[in-house]
């Protein structure tokens, strides 16, 4: 069974359809990786993914849960971490993550609060209003309460967006040793080298339709250099690139 899968997913705003037919499976214990460029519906299709968002029509299962049918069971085993970090910023780091703790039921909190805050080196400031955070603690906070219920499954909006390079690295290392405990990781990025590095595979899509799936040696089979060569001329081929230069 697919830890995620995508099945003739639609999404549309009025006459605009942002997300098209689209359907997609990840692997159970893979990174993926979800790439596109800007108002391709990346951000859209996971706000379905984690039940932000109800598509107009087709499904997401989650663990093999319906996300609309069966929500709860399906937001269980999911940690999100959007692309602009949603956090209550006015309690301090520690209170929003035994306030996260508490929804979740989380066993030990107090022990799994202060190892995740050491992980993330956010201990000097756990007992300061989340409002006084730079963007990068933030960021990691939120990697935080995505991880401290123990998911299955991470979903991740440009995760790395914002990180300093130590921290970038140091979510990355954290990540890559979710995946070999058994976990399972589906993230979008702009960054493309990240993409290429990191992912076991990736998916491409251009105007809400998914134009590429497979490892970078699959998608070698458009071009034989590297994930960016190959990413431009996916877009161009989709036509993108002919309606910028119209524009």
């Amino acid at each position: 069974m697919a830890a995620i899968k995508l099945i003739d997913l639609v999404r549309k705003y009025g006459d605009t359809v942002a997300v098209d037919r689209l359907n997609l499976e990840v692997n159970k214990g893979e990174i993926f990786g979800f790439l596109g460029p800007n108002g391709a519906g990346k951000t859209t299709t996971i706000k379905m993914m984690t039940g932000l968002l109800s598509p107009t029509s087709g499904r997401v299962e989650v663990g093999g849960f319906d996300i609309v049918r069966n929500p709860m069971e399906a937001k269980k085993i999911l940690g999100y971490v959007p692309d602009v970090p949603m956090l209550f910023e006015k309690l301090t780091g520690r209170e929003f993550l035994d306030f996260v703790c508490e929804i979740w039921r989380v066993e030990k909190k107090e022990e799994k609060i202060e190892y995740w805050l050491r992980t993330f080196e956010l201990l000097e400031v756990a007992d300061a209003l989340i409002e006084s955070y730079s963007h990068g603690m933030k960021q990691k906070l939120s990697m935080v309460q995505a991880l401290i219920h123990e998911p299955q499954i991470l979903i991740l909006d440009e995760p790395f967006t914002g990180l300093d390079p130590l921290s970038a690295k140091k979510s990355k290392d954290i990540l890559q040793e979710f995946v070999a405990g058994g976990g399972t990781v589906f993230f979008s990025t702009h960054i493309l080298d990240v993409a290429e590095r990191f992912c076991d595979r990736v998916g491409i899509i251009v105007r809400g339709r998914l134009v590429a799936v497979g490892t970078l040696e699959e998608l070698r089979e458009v071009s034989d250099r590297t994930l960016e060569d190959i990413f431009l001329r996916l877009i161009s081929s989709a036509g993108l690139g002919e309606k910028r230069e119209e524009s």
